[in-house]
């Protein structure tokens, strides 16, 4: 094949290829060095017999992601539960946020959060088989397992999935009408409002990145509360967006500065989870919505 329409092919598949690489790696920025390395790989290979290119592609894509996986793991030194996830913000009335191939079938920020807890094979089994449709005959030879071994993956990735990450309420105006509750009464103080919006087993994840040590995480009602009013003492404003598809906001300083991206995953009408992504150096590389337009 020609390498301008080798080029052309692969950009037909861009989208698809990054989407799979955010879901199994969590991280924009490695999602982009993912499909960036199965270009590479492309350039190399003989594709002239191969029927399905996009399905070849996204096994190139699956393998750089799983070693990607294993590697962080080996050297990983932050506590899994105060690390959250790269959001992807996306403005509340941009109209179509379903059109950007990482939001499609968006992927929570509570799930990435349970995503990074599984080991590298299983996260890879769930994602392919349960969210992108791979036969477990496909995913097997990525993970160097039998069909019925990549099976047994991805059914131990499910079950964690299912018992680690709450199911949140699908309608967004409502999810809106609770954040927008709990960051009035953490903007006036109302302790009391701001119980009535909190689950009784609340957790907050805040990450503010290993260069702050400002990283935590706080369960339950007072706990929660207490962080919230911390918060509201620092003088930021909040402007509502989509976190992945979910109720969030982005808080900013006085000068506009992002101060951080909070996500919340909302169910039967109570926040659940809060995560807040305060490190500075990841804000700096995320594409937020500019106030104002």
């Amino acid at each position: 094949m020609a390498p301008e329409r080798l080029a052309e092919a692969f950009e037909q598949h861009r989208g698809h290829l990054r989407g799979v690489a955010y879901r199994m790696l969590g991280s924009t920025g490695d999602a982009d060095d993912a499909v960036q390395e199965s270009w590479i790989r492309l350039g190399r290979s003989d594709v002239t017999s191969v029927a399905n290119l996009r399905g070849w592609l996204t096994t190139v894509v699956a393998r750089v992601c799983l070693d990607m996986l294993r590697a962080r793991t080996s050297r990983r030194e932050e506590p899994l539960d105060s690390h959250v996830p790269d959001p992807v913000v996306t403005r509340a009335d941009s109209g179509n946020p379903e059109s950007d191939a990482i939001l499609a079938d968006s992927f929570a920020l509570a799930l990435l959060v349970v995503l990074d807890t599984l080991e590298p094979p299983e996260r890879l089994a769930f994602v392919l088989h349960d969210v992108f449709g791979m036969t477990f005959d496909e995913i097997a030879p990525i993970v160097d397992r039998s069909p019925a071994a990549a099976r047994q993956l991805a059914s131990r990735a499910r079950r964690r999935v299912r018992s680690g990450a709450p199911k949140p309420d699908p309608d967004v105006n409502q999810q809106r009408r609770v954040v927008e509750a709990f960051h009035a009464a953490v903007r006036d103080g109302d302790v009391e409002k701001l119980v009535t919006v909190l689950d009784p087993d609340v957790v907050l994840r805040a990450d503010g990145g290993t260069r702050t040590g400002a990283s935590r995480v706080v369960r339950g009602i007072p706990a929660v509360a207490g962080q919230a009013a911390t918060f509201s003492k620092i003088g930021l404003s909040s402007e509502f967006v989509l976190v992945n598809g979910q109720a969030g906001l982005v808080s900013r300083r006085a000068d506009g500065r992002p101060f951080a991206v909070i996500g919340f995953s909302i169910a039967g009408g109570r926040i659940v989870e809060i995560d807040i992504l305060a490190d500075p150096e990841r804000l700096g590389r995320l594409d937020l919505p500019v106030p104002g337009d």
